[in-house]
C-alpha cells in the first residue's frame, strides 16, 4: 500500500479532494486577497449564549444571517438580542456548540475537514479498511470525534479573532474637535492642521470658515467638512 493508494482510496478520496480544494482556496486567498461573495442564508434564531454554549434567552434579530463573505463571517455576541425567543433547531445548536458560529466559518470548517480527514485516514490505515465497508463505517463514525476535537482546537482562537474587526477601524469623527494649525490661512487659502487623538497625530486640510485670518500655531475648532470631503472648515478656538 502506497500513500497515494491510502489517500485516494474509496473511503478517503472524498475528504482528500475536499481538503485539497480548501488548501487551494486558502493559498489563492492569501496570494490575491480576493474575497468570494457567497450568499448563504441560514435561519439562526439564536437563543443561546455563544460563550456559554447553551443559554435559553437570546436570539439574533431578523430572520436571516447573510454570509456575504463566508471566509470571514461570524455571528458576534453583540448581534444577539432578546426580541424573539424560539427554540433552536438541532443543526443550529450544532453550529454554535462546535464554533461554526463565533469564528470565521471557513476557518472552523477547514479545521473540521482536516481533523476528520486525519482521523479517518489514520484509522483506516491502521485497520487496513480504506477500501472496504468497515472503512466507510469509520468514515461516518469519525464525524463525532472530529467535531469534538475541532471545538477543542478552535476555542482558543475566539479571543484572537475577537480582537479584529471585519470592517477595520471605525471612522473617527473630527467635528467639534480642537486642532493646531501649522501655517496662517486667510480667505480661500488651504492649510494643514494637526489633531491629537489618543496619542496619535492626524493631519487634515483646513480652510477658514468665514475667510478671516487664522495665524499659525493657533488652536482652532473644526466646524464642518467640505461637500467633497477633501478638507474641513475651522474657526479660531481662542482669541
Amino acid at each position: 500500500m502506497t500513500l497515494t493508494d491510502l489517500l485516494f482510496s474509496q473511503v478517503n478520496i472524498v475528504l482528500t479532494i475536499l481538503l485539497i480544494i480548501l488548501i487551494v482556496y486558502w493559498i489563492f486567498n492569501m496570494l490575491t486577497g480576493v474575497d468570494f461573495d457567497l450568499d448563504v442564508d441560514i435561519d439562526v434564531d439564536v437563543d443561546v449564549d455563544i460563550d456559554a454554549d447553551i443559554d435559553a434567552d437570546t436570539s439574533i434579530a431578523g430572520d436571516n444571517v447573510d454570509f456575504q463573505d463566508i471566509a470571514n463571517t461570524e455571528v458576534n455576541k453583540e448581534d444577539i438580542v432578546g426580541e424573539r425567543r424560539k427554540p433552536l433547531k438541532w443543526w443550529q445548536v450544532t453550529l454554535i456548540y462546535f464554533n461554526f458560529v463565533g469564528l470565521p466559518f471557513m476557518f472552523t470548517f477547514t479545521c473540521w475537514i482536516f481533523i476528520w480527514w486525519f482521523c479517518t485516514t489514520v484509522t483506516t490505515s491502521i485497520t487496513h479498511s480504506y477500501d472496504n465497508t468497515f472503512g466507510f463505517v469509520i468514515f461516518l463514525v469519525a464525524i463525532i470525534p472530529s467535531l469534538i476535537l475541532t471545538k477543542i482546537f478552535t476555542t482558543p482562537f475566539k479571543r484572537f479573532f475577537k480582537s479584529f474587526k471585519q470592517d477595520g477601524d471605525a471612522p473617527i469623527d473630527l467635528l467639534g474637535r480642537t486642532a493646531t494649525i501649522n501655517s496662517p490661512i486667510e480667505n480661500d487659502e488651504l492649510g494643514l492642521a494637526e489633531i491629537t487623538i489618543q496619542s496619535k497625530v492626524i493631519s487634515v486640510y483646513v480652510k477658514s470658515l468665514d475667510g478671516s485670518l487664522i495665524n499659525d500655531k493657533k488652536e482652532v475648532l473644526i466646524i464642518k467638512q467640505s461637500s467633497d470631503k477633501n478638507f474641513y472648515y475651522i474657526k479660531s478656538y481662542t482669541n
